[in-house]
């Protein structure tokens, strides 16, 4: 199947429509378009580029071809080539000389890298709201001991909340890398015209500055002919990554629901859950599966830049589309959002999550790791003694709480006799007992980063300190654009009002 059509079908499916209602939605390709050509009259017109007298001419027609998109059914072109006829209507053939010193090739990289950006942008606001709640999670749980699981097997007991404040370092990373996505694709192509750049002295610094880009596309053959095509390929590794990170979270808690006695559910009720149609004793998890599904589907679209981009020449088009890469951007902000919804219906009960732990031997290593620290016995050592005690604890249906102290000296002294090492179990009862006490393990954790109290008070500030410098970058970058608008828009009005720049 052809990505084109698997983009085309998508792209149904998300109902996405580049003409909604509101100003953001319509920063579009036209849109785009209608500003550079906005910009290159005001800067060619200053450089002498263009006469002064046929100026406030053109900047009439530019006015009405805009104003005539804005309207409900206007035409708003999404090429060059579809663009150019409606101004020539408006101006006359001399309105031509705009397109002196660019071409198809470096307008559409720039709108692309425009709607790209805005698009990243809209990903970062939801990002920033899904790692908020997870943050706010993890410090409601800090307290709150469960079991986590390696292999699909329950491994060690652990804090709710560090367990959450894991998930937000890998959505921190996500935040990062999208950063450093921004900072490539936010460069202007504009006056490099196809490849080589123009006879024409055309000020590609003042053109960014209008469009809101911090900088230029340094060498001309790269601005339409190389990094126009890695942009939705690298967007498209940092939508992969979050919907790793979203179906990890989701095939984690899945699990739960395999048990008859879960101690993490969905609150029932709305769309979170619904009744099985045959078994009235199921009460199936629909928002995991479809926060599952829309993971799934922002991993398909973000596979297919690099699909199409693979075993073409330079600068060809099949990557490039503003409307299929804007739809593999918008689900990942939905994959996120049904992350948001999950975090929010979560039912959590301590005590069960505690009763399965105390079910289970997921604390031995403890008394292998006491043995090494406190009493000087290898770790391998320790660690057959412990193994040793849940081999006997399991065959005999015997849980931690209540293995007696008596066969833990008698499986000790089996397992070091005849070497050099104390022959009676060097720890007492109540040492015995805390070491396999799932609260105190968790409390008593000294590495760095670990779950314990003072540890987790240190992650959450770091985590609301990235929250709120990703909040001030957002901003930042969205203050950026809208001021460089603001700009051009003023000194435009100057112009079609016969004044000197």
């Amino acid at each position: 199947m052809k990505y084109a059509a698997l983009t085309a079908l998508s792209l149904s499916l998300l109902g996405y429509a580049a003409s909604a209602a509101g100003q953001e939605a319509k920063k579009d390709e036209f849109f785009w378009l209608g500003a550079m050509n906005k910009a290159s009259l005001v800067i060619n017109t200053d450089e002498g580029l263009i006469e002064r007298s046929l100026a406030p001419g053109f900047a009439a027609g530019i006015d009405k071809v805009i104003q005539a998109g804005n309207r409900e059914g206007g035409k708003r072109p999404s090429t060059v080539i579809s663009f150019e006829p409606l101004l020539i209507k408006e101006a006359g053939q001399e309105i031509t000389l705009l397109h002196a010193g660019r071409s198809s090739q470096d307008m559409h990289a720039t709108f692309r890298a425009a709607i790209l950006r805005e698009d990243l942008l809209k990903l970062a606001e939801q990002l920033h709201k899904t790692s908020a709640t997870l943050v706010d999670l993890a410090e409601r749980h800090t307290g709150t001991i469960v079991p986590n699981y390696t292999n699909g097997v329950a491994a060690q007991p652990n804090s709710y909340g560090h367990y959450l404040l894991g998930h937000a370092a890998g959505l921190r990373r996500d935040a990062q890398r999208m950063r450093e996505a921004y900072a490539r694709i936010d460069r202007s192509a504009m006056g490099t015209t196809v490849l080589n750049g123009s006879s024409w002295p055309l000020n590609r610094d003042r053109m960014a500055a209008y469009l809101g880009f911090a900088a230029t596309v340094e060498n001309a053959y790269d601005a339409s002919q190389i990094s126009s095509m890695e942009h939705p390929v690298e967007v498209g590794a940092v939508v992969t990554s979050i919907a790793l990170h979203t179906g990890h979270f989701v095939e984690d808690l899945l699990t739960q629901y395999a048990q008859p006695r879960p101690w993490i559910l969905l609150q029932e009720g709305g769309d979170n859950t619904y009744v099985s149609s045959a078994m009235p004793q199921k009460r199936n998890p629909g928002l995991l599966n479809n926060t599952r599904s829309s993971a799934s589907t922002a991993m398909t679209l973000a596979f297919g830049p690099a699909l199409q981009a693979h075993n073409i020449t330079p600068g060809m088009s099949d990557p490039k589309s503003s409307k299929a890469n804007s739809a593999m951007v918008a689900s990942g902000i939905t994959a996120l959002k049904n992350w948001e919804r999950v975090l929010k219906a979560l039912v959590i009960s301590p005590e069960r999550a505690l009763e399965e732990l105390n079910s289970d031997w997921t604390a031995s290593q403890e008394l292998a790791d006491s043995l090494m620290r406190k009493h000087k016995l290898p770790f391998r050592v320790g660690h057959h003694f412990a193994s040793e005690v849940v081999d006997y604890a399991k065959q005999h249906n015997i849980k931690p709480l209540d293995f007696p102290y008596e066969q833990a000296q008698r499986i000790y002294a089996e397992a070091v006799k005849g070497g050099s090492y104390p022959q009676t179990l060097p720890m007492s009862e109540a040492e015995f007992r805390a070491n396999l006490d799932p609260v105190a393990i968790v409390e008593h954790r000294a590495t760095a980063g670990g779950p314990q109290p003072a540890e987790m008070k240190r992650m959450i500030a770091s985590a609301r300190q990235d929250l709120d410098a990703q909040k001030q970058w957002i901003a930042d970058r969205r203050h950026a654009i809208d001021a460089a608008l603001d700009k051009l828009d003023a000194d435009f009005r100057k112009l079609s009002a016969g004044q000197a720049g």
